[in-house]
């Protein structure tokens, strides 16, 4: 299967004109061909046009047309065999085996959202019946229904180049609403991406849909991104990455004339608590979970523990020693990219020239051009209160341990912890009581609580909530992943003595009994 080095534009190839995009082999740091053409602000502005005209014949299609097409997304990706596999191992070093798990994901998530578009709940339909003989004034025939909003940007993210990329999560809920996408993907798996891009096209066609239901763009800078987010044409962007990228485009897509809501998910270090009796009785047990879910996918997970909070007591050194056991069991990671590779050896820098800050233990030592050594540290309470970097992301393999003194000191780090996408609870029966008492402090800081488990490993359902206050990401009302991510790219339209004819399908012949 050919690899088109091009631009995709409303069903069109168009050689990109703008800087170019070259892959890196992140496991040996060599180039892969081609080289993608970078998009110019003519070619992003010709997108976002043609996702704009498309809007209303796309919305007007018919779910069962819609959800047609979500599946057809889904088969064209499936098709296109070990190619597509191969292509995204050479450009992310991720295993085959996490591909071809994450491509399971991509085509549940695309069918996931055509049954959620066949079963018509996300509409909110509302009908309150006209009360022509209420007094002292009659109330008019009243119904209210959800659209999309129009055309939408997706970001494709680093870490999942295929789960929450082009035809990742934002794209399939975005289209699940009835909204074209113009999708930026993300350099550092350029072929990933228009080998995704080539799927999703042919499922335009195969389909009938309009051309510009969906569009790639690819660029080396921050230009592209930001010409697609301040085109007046785009009415919402959904973002995976860092906070840095999310915050501005949150200031860009605020500064427009007509701003726009930025659905970004952006940094969290999912705090793990360890409770005194689990401690007691597992403490090696959990220290060795702790360890997998630590470096898995080289710790390249959003949900990544990168903070757990140990108290002080029976068991506490057995698990420092455990986890220092563990890690020396760990190879190196290769990361996704040179980029994540420095900014992760200078988190892991910081964080080990720290006074106080302690090594626990680490994994393999790194010998290729992207790889990183696993490690973890260790802190007390008091320091890591004092110490603000203390708490920031570090992307890649390496955790840090607070030592807690008692249940106070750990209740007043997660009173002061910012918002997260996940914190994990470690608690036999007998801690119960005391996870009840701190319980409401961590609904109000997380999008999603466990038990005995960590948040890696997030599963594409109907109750899954994959978001979190802020910064995890910009607004914590909402989920990038499940069903309810179509939320996100929906509005309500109220229609008041609206005769039936002109009413839309969704609200027309419905009694009080059906609404």
């Amino acid at each position: 299967m050919s690899l088109s080095p091009d631009l995709f534009i409303a069903g069109t190839r168009r050689a990109g004109r703008g800087d170019p995009v070259h892959a890196v082999a992140p496991a040996t740091g060599e180039r892969i061909g081609p080289a993608f053409g970078g998009a110019t602000a003519e070619d992003v502005a010709d997108a976002c046009a043609a996702a704009a005209a498309a809007f209303r014949p796309y919305r007007a299609a018919g779910l069962e047309r819609r959800a047609a097409f979500l599946e057809a997304i889904a088969e064209e990706i499936e098709a296109l065999g070990d190619t597509l596999i191969e292509r995204a191992v050479l450009e992310t070093a991720l295993p085959p085996a996490r591909i071809l798990g994450e491509r399971g994901r991509t085509v549940g998530q695309l069918r996931l959202f055509a049954r959620v578009v066949r079963q018509g709940d996300w509409q909110e339909v509302r009908i309150d019946p006209a009360l022509p003989d209420r007094q002292p004034a009659p109330r008019p025939d009243i119904r209210m229904g959800r659209i999309g909003l129009g055309p939408v940007a997706v970001f494709g993210a680093s870490n999942f180049p295929l789960a929450f990329s082009v035809a990742g999560g934002d794209t399939a809920s975005a289209l699940a609403a009835g909204c074209p996408v113009v999708v930026k993907a993300h350099p550092g798996h350029p072929g990933t991406s228009a080998l995704v891009a080539e799927a999703v096209d042919r499922a335009v066609a195969r389909c009938a849909m309009p051309a510009g239901v969906f569009s790639m763009v690819a660029g080396a800078n921050h230009a592209v991104g930001a010409a697609l987010v301040t085109d007046e044409r785009i009415c919402a962007v959904g973002f995976t990455g860092s906070r840095a990228g999310g915050l501005a485009l949150m200031a860009l897509a605020a500064a427009r004339p007509r701003p726009i809501p930025v659905y970004a998910e952006m940094s969290s270090i999912n705090p793990v608590l360890v409770f005194p009796h689990a401690l007691a009785s597992r403490a090696e047990a959990v220290a060795n979970a702790y360890i997998a879910s630590l470096t898995l996918g080289g710790g390249q997970f959003c949900t990544n523990p990168g903070l757990l909070l140990l108290p002080e007591g029976p068991g506490a050194e057995t698990f420092l020693r455990a986890v220092e056991s563990a890690l020396a069991a760990q190879p190196a990671a290769t990361l996704l990219s040179p980029a994540i590779h420095a900014a992760h050896q200078a988190g892991q820098a910081a964080l080990a020239a720290t006074p106080g800050v302690d090594c626990i233990g680490t994994g393999a030592e790194a010998r290729g051009p992207c790889e990183a050594r696993p490690t973890a540290f260790v802190v007390d309470a008091a320091r890591f209160d004092a110490i603000p970097h203390l708490s920031d992301e570090i992307f890649g393999p390496t955790g840090l341990v607070v030592r807690c003194p008692d249940a106070a000191a750990m209740a007043g780090i997660m009173e002061r912890i910012e918002g997260q996408l996940t914190i994990a609870l470690h608690i036999d029966a007998a801690d119960e009581e005391a996870a009840a008492t701190l319980l409401p402090v961590l609904e109000e800081k997380a999008g999603r609580l466990l038990v005995n488990g960590f948040g890696t490993g997030v599963e594409v359902c109907d109750a899954m909530v994959h978001g979190g206050p802020f910064p995890a990401t910009s607004d914590g009302r909402s989920t990038s992943v499940g069903s309810y991510a179509i939320e996100r790219f929906l509005r309500p339209v109220c229609y008041q003595d609206m005769p039936p004819a002109l009413l839309p399908e969704m609200l027309r012949d419905r009694t009080p009994q059906q609404a």
